[in-house]
């Protein structure tokens, strides 16, 4: 399945009237709150994250059990899990559509359309409600401002490849984050696997995720990001003043965050009630004055950054990244090594 992002919105709005007609799946709020807790595998942003599980039990006195590592992390437990016949979790959500969709057709999730289902960009969700996206990552580049003369600013993604850059590059690992998993299966298709052997010339870091990403710039340790998370994620909202997330002109990439319920899972009318609850507008809104973007059609994009039909996307082949997600890994292993 290939997606570009850009072409969704028109065609979305177009199905309004069908929207209209849309009668969510209901979820038992009474059952739940006797299930009395809900287990969450997440790669959801630490903050963000608590923020989500403290709400939910204050508004509904539901416990949220939460596990939070890198996507790749995340998938990996569930799946060790899962191969063994021990489901302890109730709600996953992670940064990698393919394994979503691997998962899927193993019958892994179970179906479910909550309120607001309708407002959610076709390519954002699975038709049948497997899962849907709980949040949209528009991948950017950060520059130290106090550091990086405006001039030297990277505007597309291999200008990172230019000799200047050497020892002032970071980055994440693969291995750890979904996240960076999409953004070299895409790269190393679009622009080849010079540009990440062009980035071991010039000695980029490698780090195990986002936020260590982010604490290298702002200690100044790296000067630019080679792909990261919009800053804001990390601060409360609030933009650094002496850093700027750069999204390309041209060839940006979108990833998804999908949420799924497990089948067979300990507590699945909590489990419901709480995947829904990732949905609703004023958790959308959290994540957007975050710096990210909301799946929803009906919520505004992140201050100071582009809608999605405003910037030029790469499409991603998910299927391909599920069919080569070991050999992406070694790959980059093998040039960062």
């Amino acid at each position: 399945m290939k997606i570009v992002w850009a072409t969704l919105l028109a065609a979305a709005f177009s199905a309004g009237a069908a929207a209209q007609e849309f009668t969510p799946d209901p979820v038992d709020e009474a059952a739940a709150k006797r299930e009395g807790m809900v287990t969450w595998y997440t790669s959801t942003p630490v903050a963000a994250g608590q923020h989500i599980a403290t709400e939910f039990e204050k508004r509904t006195g539901i416990k949220v059990e939460m596990l939070r590592t890198g996507g790749q992390n995340v998938i990996r437990r569930f799946l060790q899990e899962a191969d063994a016949g021990r489901i302890n979790v109730d709600v996953i959500t992670m940064s990698d559509m393919s394994a979503a969709n691997a998962m899927t057709r193993r019958g892994l999730f179970v179906p479910f359309k909550p309120t607001g289902f309708d407002k959610v960009l076709a390519d954002a969700k699975d038709a049948n409600g497997n899962y849907i996206a709980q949040r949209l990552t528009l991948v950017g580049m950060l520059v130290r401002t106090d550091k990086v003369t405006a001039g030297d600013h990277p505007k597309v993604w291999a200008d990172l490849m230019q000799p200047k850059y050497k020892g002032m590059l970071v980055m994440a690992d693969p291995s750890f984050t979904a996240i960076q998993l999409v953004m070299v299966a895409t790269l190393s298709k679009h622009i080849g696997w010079r540009f990440y052997e062009a980035l071991r010339k010039n000695e980029t870091m490698i780090v195990q995720g986002h936020e260590q990403i982010f604490d290298m710039v702002k200690r100044g340790e790296r000067l630019v990001a080679a792909e990261a998370s919009d800053p804001r994620i990390y601060t409360g909202g609030v933009m650094p003043p002496n850093i700027i997330n750069i999204i390309p002109t041209a060839g940006a990439i979108q990833v998804p965050s999908p949420t799924a319920i497990i089948k067979g899972s300990p507590h699945p009318n909590a489990a419901k009630l709480f995947a829904q609850f990732n949905l609703l507008p004023e958790i959308q809104h959290k994540f957007t004055e975050e710096g990210h973007h909301s799946p929803r059609m009906d919520v505004r994009p992140p201050p100071g950054l582009p809608t999605l039909d405003q910037v030029q996307l790469y499409p991603i082949d998910y299927d391909y990244i599920e069919a080569n997600t070991r050999q992406l890994k070694a790959k980059f292993a093998e040039i960062f090594q």
